[in-house]
């Protein structure tokens, strides 16, 4: 009995969010790996040419190219280091960048359209304008720069039928996300704090134990959007659009929010 207790034990620390974050730790970010590309861009072009709609670049090193406009539909990029690489404008419907590393990325204007970025990291990246529509995204977007990006009907919540690798969610933190469309979106458990949420739309989405503490959601439009145990902890909610009275009653902290 006290093994499998402290089995469990163990398995919840692995759920809480700092663990789950920490894919970070031991990292040497300026190593080759993380820092050189074995590419170029015509190489990648060349790639594309031979396997339109199934390309695979799978850990490929594409670290600072500019691949800006290419049409990478359908491709893998599983496990690929695109660190400051420049997609902006880039096709990437479909493409599976699933724990790829994107740090300091751009992807300004990209259409990521059903893409699936499983614990992709895209911290300080941008994203301005990028359409992530009815992508899988529970990837670490803090930092991002997401403004009047569109995410409507993504799914960036927690899996809580898989959680071999601890709880994975998208992390938001610190993010600017002004003007932004989460419609429709699951965030759910997904970490959002002191996140720039000014004048986003977040219609119908799915806030359940999501963290919007210190998060600056000043004028967002938030009508049906489920706030049940949402932590509002120093959160500004004011000027909501479309709020109904009754939304935030089952916010957790709403006494600690800003509301005026």
């Amino acid at each position: 009995m006290p093994i499998r207790l402290a089995f469990v034990a163990v398995a919840l620390t692995l759920s809480e969010p700092a663990a789950a974050q920490s894919l970070m730790s031991g990292i040497d970010l300026t190593s080759p790996a993380m820092t050189e590309a074995d590419m170029t861009r015509t190489d990648v072009e060349a790639r594309l040419a031979e396997h339109p709609g199934a390309a695979v670049f799978d850990h490929a090193r594409l670290n600072g190219l500019d691949l800006s406009g290419l049409d990478f539909q359908g491709a893998s990029l599983r496990g690929a280091r695109l660190n400051g690489t420049n997609l902006s404008g880039a096709r990437l419907d479909g493409v599976v960048l699933d724990q790829a590393w994107a740090l300091k990325a751009r992807l300004d204007g990209a259409s990521l359209k059903g893409a699936h970025l499983f614990q992709t990291q895209l911290q300080d990246a941008s994203l301005r304008d990028a359409d992530l529509t009815q992508a899988r995204a529970p990837a670490n977007f803090s930092r991002a720069d997401l403004t009047g990006a569109r995410f409507t009907g993504a799914d960036l919540g927690a899996d809580l039928k898989n959680q071999s690798m601890g709880l994975m969610r998208a992390d938001l933190t610190s993010a600017k996300a002004e003007g932004a469309d989460f419609s429709d979106v699951n965030l759910l458990r997904a970490v959002i704090e002191f996140a720039d949420l000014k004048g986003a739309h977040l219609d119908g989405a799915n806030l359940t134990t999501a963290s919007l503490a210190g998060a600056n959601l000043t004028g967002a439009s938030v009508a049906g959007a489920d706030f049940t145990d949402t932590d509002v902890a120093s959160a500004r909610l004011v000027d909501l659009k479309g709020l109904d009275e009754t939304q935030l009653e089952a916010a957790r902290n709403v006494a600690r929010a800003i509301t005026r």
